[in-house]
């Protein structure tokens, strides 16, 4: 069983820093209509800072879609054609100021398919080395440690609530403790 849709028609809806929205006018396999609306974006990265002594590096920063406070593995948005390893790397010094020695890549996902382009890669460092974080202008996030057995409980008592964060911390529990 095969499903496709063909594109007839693409009206830009908005064009922003961030993202870009159109209405697609699309032709089905069976040769109904219908109309999808979409939210191009250009992906991101988050990082799960792990040190030696089994501690997860976190930020805390506000979210205006959700009007709250949110706790998150360090992350960024990839610019157009960015390399997301490279980010990943930035955006881990920016937030939490370390490097590491050693990065693991723990796969992509897609973050709601149904309407948003965004793809999110996700990587695991280790090894780190504590410098000085360097914050974008308009960021205002403290950075916390806790260890990721912690973590994993926040998860199911629904205090971190962020995907890429749930997804990246699991995928870490997984593969430290099948070692």
């Amino acid at each position: 069983m095969e499903y496709s849709e063909k594109t007839i028609k693409t009206e830009e809806i908005f064009k922003g820093r961030v993202i870009r929205v159109c209405r697609d006018e699309v032709l089905l396999e069976n040769g109904v209509t219908s109309t999808r609306e979409l939210v191009y974006h250009p992906g991101g990265v988050g990082i799960v800072a792990y040190d030696k002594d089994g501690y997860v590096y976190m930020v805390r920063q506000y979210r205006k879609p959700f009007e709250e406070i949110i706790l998150e593995i360090p992350a960024g948005k990839l610019e157009y054609g960015e390399d997301h390893f490279e980010c990943g790397k930035r955006e881990l010094s920016e937030e939490t100021g370390f490097t590491a020695e050693k990065y693991t890549y723990l796969g992509h996902y897609y973050a709601t398919p149904g309407f948003c382009s965004e793809k999110l890669h996700l990587y695991l460092a280790e090894g780190l080395t504590a410098g000085e974080t360097h914050f974008d202008s308009d960021e205002r996030l403290s950075v916390e440690k806790y260890k990721l057995e912690d973590l994993i409980k926040m998860i199911d008592n629904g205090e971190i609530k962020d995907a890429k964060t749930v997804i990246a911390l699991q995928k870490v529990y997984i593969m430290k403790n099948m070692k």
